[in-house]
């Protein structure tokens, strides 16, 4: 069973794996491996005190993958669903598998939702996001960013860097000045401005 002391069952014995798979379980000699002298199974000597671990207390709802029966034992709690991006991401874990690619982009999607979620909340705050520093558009310019991607693997796609980062506060900035702008006119043709 995962999580506990004892290893899960192979599915497979080595005999039927090294018949199959050319080279399979070269390292099964003790001499061919370079750690050997250093390895043991003690589990006594681990200093854990458990067979299965103590559970942490999940106070909420917590992602869990539908493969797994329970939550595991240990869990991160430093980012908790939140707004928008938490109802993709919970959509991501309670429909599909870890094996699907529903599950990848629901995620993705959270993510990049949850990155538009914390720019608006920046704007909220007294020291809002700096598209221009945090971008690292200075260092582009200061610190010959176009002079080090020469002999790059990846230079084909290069050109969609600056519209993939710097777009979406273009168009914001743009969308921005278009509200002021029908706010303005608003505010010039009401009786008695």
């Amino acid at each position: 069973m995962t999580y506990t002391a004892q290893k899960p069952p192979l599915a497979r014995s080595s005999e039927e794996l090294r018949a199959e798979i050319p080279g399979w379980g070269v390292d099964l000699d003790p001499a061919n491996r370079p750690a050997f002298p250093q390895e043991r199974f003690d589990p006594g000597a681990t200093g854990a005190h458990w067979d299965f671990p103590e559970r942490q207390s999940s106070n909420g709802y917590r992602e869990r993958s539908i493969e797994h029966e329970f939550l595991t034992p240990v869990f991160g709690t430093s980012v908790p669903l939140r707004g928008v991006s938490g109802a993709i991401r919970r959509l991501a874990y309670e429909r599909f598998s870890e094996a699907r690619a529903a599950h990848w982009l629901l995620l993705l999607a959270g993510d990049r939702v949850d990155a538009a979620e914390s720019h608006l909340r920046s704007f909220a705050t007294t020291r809002p996001d700096n598209p221009f520093t945090e971008t690292g558009l200075r260092s582009e310019i200061s610190h010959h960013g176009i002079a080090s991607r020469r002999g790059r693997i990846d230079v084909r796609h290069q050109w969609m860097d600056p519209i993939l980062v710097g777009g979406p506060w273009v168009l914001a900035g743009v969308a921005v000045v278009k509200i002021a702008r029908r706010l303005a006119r608003r505010g010039a043709h009401t009786p008695g401005a």
